[in-house]
Protein backbone atom coordinates (compact mmCIF):
# COMPACT_ATOMS: atom_id res chain seq x y z
CA UNK A 1 0.00 0.00 0.00
CA UNK A 2 2.83 2.56 0.63
CA UNK A 3 4.51 1.71 -2.62
CA UNK A 4 1.29 2.89 -4.30
CA UNK A 5 0.82 5.67 -2.51
CA UNK A 6 4.42 6.75 -2.93
CA UNK A 7 4.21 6.22 -7.22
CA UNK A 8 1.01 8.09 -6.84
CA UNK A 9 3.14 11.32 -5.24
CA UNK A 10 5.84 10.53 -7.37
CA UNK A 11 3.39 11.16 -10.35
CA UNK A 12 1.28 14.06 -9.17
CA UNK A 13 4.19 15.83 -8.18
CA UNK A 14 6.46 15.13 -11.43
CA UNK A 15 3.94 14.82 -14.37
CA UNK A 16 3.56 18.58 -14.32
CA UNK A 17 6.67 18.99 -14.52
CA UNK A 18 7.40 16.99 -17.38
CA UNK A 19 4.41 17.97 -19.25
CA UNK A 20 4.86 22.12 -18.86
CA UNK A 21 4.37 24.31 -21.90
CA UNK A 22 7.95 25.65 -23.43
CA UNK A 23 8.92 28.74 -21.87
CA UNK A 24 9.70 31.90 -23.81
CA UNK A 25 13.09 31.29 -24.00
CA UNK A 26 12.95 27.94 -25.27
CA UNK A 27 10.60 29.47 -27.96
CA UNK A 28 12.48 31.86 -29.05
CA UNK A 29 15.43 29.48 -29.15
CA UNK A 30 13.79 26.89 -30.94
CA UNK A 31 12.75 29.52 -33.71
CA UNK A 32 16.08 30.61 -34.04
CA UNK A 33 17.73 27.03 -34.74
CA UNK A 34 14.64 26.79 -37.35
CA UNK A 35 15.39 30.25 -38.72
CA UNK A 36 19.06 29.23 -39.50
CA UNK A 37 18.37 25.72 -40.55
CA UNK A 38 16.15 26.86 -43.38
CA UNK A 39 18.86 29.94 -44.71
CA UNK A 40 21.31 26.79 -44.52
CA UNK A 41 19.44 24.42 -46.41
CA UNK A 42 17.95 27.30 -48.77
CA UNK A 43 21.87 27.85 -49.62
CA UNK A 44 22.33 24.37 -50.56
CA UNK A 45 18.82 25.04 -52.71
CA UNK A 46 20.66 27.94 -54.61
CA UNK A 47 24.27 26.35 -54.68
CA UNK A 48 21.81 22.90 -56.55
CA UNK A 49 20.44 25.53 -59.02
CA UNK A 50 23.68 27.26 -60.21
CA UNK A 51 25.09 24.01 -61.19
CA UNK A 52 22.45 23.80 -63.45
CA UNK A 53 22.54 27.49 -64.76
CA UNK A 54 25.39 28.63 -66.96
CA UNK A 55 28.91 29.94 -65.34
CA UNK A 56 27.52 33.48 -63.86
CA UNK A 57 30.09 36.76 -64.06
CA UNK A 58 31.19 37.90 -60.70
CA UNK A 59 28.45 40.37 -59.71
CA UNK A 60 28.74 42.88 -57.16
CA UNK A 61 25.30 43.34 -54.85
CA UNK A 62 24.72 45.37 -52.07
CA UNK A 63 22.28 44.07 -49.89
CA UNK A 64 19.89 45.63 -47.17
CA UNK A 65 21.21 45.40 -43.20
CA UNK A 66 21.53 42.89 -40.74
CA UNK A 67 21.34 44.96 -37.95
CA UNK A 68 18.78 43.35 -35.82
CA UNK A 69 15.50 41.54 -36.24
CA UNK A 70 13.34 44.46 -37.57
CA UNK A 71 16.13 44.89 -40.54
CA UNK A 72 16.22 41.40 -41.21
CA UNK A 73 12.83 40.65 -41.74
CA UNK A 74 12.56 43.94 -43.81
CA UNK A 75 15.87 42.79 -45.66
CA UNK A 76 13.97 38.79 -46.31
CA UNK A 77 10.71 40.84 -47.31
CA UNK A 78 12.43 42.64 -50.28
CA UNK A 79 13.97 39.91 -51.32
CA UNK A 80 11.21 37.88 -51.32
CA UNK A 81 9.37 40.73 -53.50
CA UNK A 82 12.54 40.03 -56.10
CA UNK A 83 12.17 36.38 -56.12
CA UNK A 84 9.05 36.77 -57.57
CA UNK A 85 9.53 38.45 -60.98
CA UNK A 86 8.20 36.91 -63.76
CA UNK A 87 11.90 36.40 -65.08
CA UNK A 88 12.57 34.42 -61.44
CA UNK A 89 10.08 31.60 -61.94
CA UNK A 90 12.82 28.91 -61.49
CA UNK A 91 13.21 29.98 -58.28
CA UNK A 92 9.94 28.82 -57.07
CA UNK A 93 11.77 26.75 -53.89
CA UNK A 94 14.03 29.50 -53.29
CA UNK A 95 11.62 32.09 -53.22
CA UNK A 96 9.12 29.59 -50.94
CA UNK A 97 12.27 29.14 -48.38
CA UNK A 98 13.01 32.86 -48.04
CA UNK A 99 8.98 33.73 -47.67
CA UNK A 100 9.34 31.24 -44.99
CA UNK A 101 12.19 32.78 -43.10
CA UNK A 102 10.61 36.17 -43.83
CA UNK A 103 7.36 34.84 -41.99
CA UNK A 104 9.29 33.37 -39.15
CA UNK A 105 11.66 36.49 -38.53
CA UNK A 106 8.66 38.42 -38.33
CA UNK A 107 7.36 36.14 -36.24
CA UNK A 108 10.22 36.14 -33.67
CA UNK A 109 10.18 40.05 -33.82
CA UNK A 110 6.84 40.45 -32.64
CA UNK A 111 7.37 37.54 -29.95
CA UNK A 112 10.57 39.13 -28.49
CA UNK A 113 8.13 43.00 -28.64
CA UNK A 114 10.50 44.41 -31.13
CA UNK A 115 8.99 46.94 -33.83
CA UNK A 116 8.56 45.29 -36.94
CA UNK A 117 8.36 47.58 -40.55
CA UNK A 118 4.73 46.59 -42.98
CA UNK A 119 5.74 44.05 -45.12
CA UNK A 120 7.70 45.73 -48.35
CA UNK A 121 5.59 46.41 -51.18
CA UNK A 122 5.89 44.37 -54.56
CA UNK A 123 7.63 45.52 -57.12
CA UNK A 124 7.31 44.85 -60.69
CA UNK A 125 10.35 44.85 -63.05
CA UNK A 126 10.41 45.66 -66.95
CA UNK A 127 13.66 44.54 -67.10
CA UNK A 128 15.09 44.20 -70.64
CA UNK A 129 17.88 41.65 -69.66
CA UNK A 130 16.14 38.91 -67.80
CA UNK A 131 18.90 36.71 -67.72
CA UNK A 132 21.01 39.89 -65.94
CA UNK A 133 18.44 40.26 -63.45
CA UNK A 134 18.12 36.19 -62.80
CA UNK A 135 21.74 36.13 -61.50
CA UNK A 136 21.71 39.33 -59.72
CA UNK A 137 18.65 38.29 -57.98
CA UNK A 138 19.93 34.55 -57.18
CA UNK A 139 23.52 36.41 -56.29
CA UNK A 140 21.63 38.61 -53.50
CA UNK A 141 19.54 36.24 -51.90
CA UNK A 142 23.10 33.89 -51.26
CA UNK A 143 25.00 36.79 -50.15
CA UNK A 144 22.52 37.86 -47.49
CA UNK A 145 21.94 34.32 -46.25
CA UNK A 146 25.50 33.93 -46.07
CA UNK A 147 25.88 37.34 -44.49
CA UNK A 148 22.82 36.47 -42.14
CA UNK A 149 24.42 33.11 -41.04
CA UNK A 150 28.03 34.94 -39.99
CA UNK A 151 25.99 37.17 -38.14
CA UNK A 152 23.21 34.70 -36.56
CA UNK A 153 23.84 37.00 -33.01
CA UNK A 154 21.55 39.50 -34.87
CA UNK A 155 18.82 37.46 -34.37
CA UNK A 156 18.56 37.86 -30.60
CA UNK A 157 18.24 42.08 -30.84
CA UNK A 158 15.69 43.92 -32.21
Amino acid sequence: MHVLLALLYVFLVAAPACASLPTKGDSIRNTIHNIINIAQITLVHIKKLRTKLPVAPQIEVTNPSIAGLTSISHGLGILDNQLQSPFTELFGQIQADVSSLEGRVRSLALTMDCPVQARPSGETSDDLYPDSHLYLTLTKVQRYLEKLLLNRDKLKVC
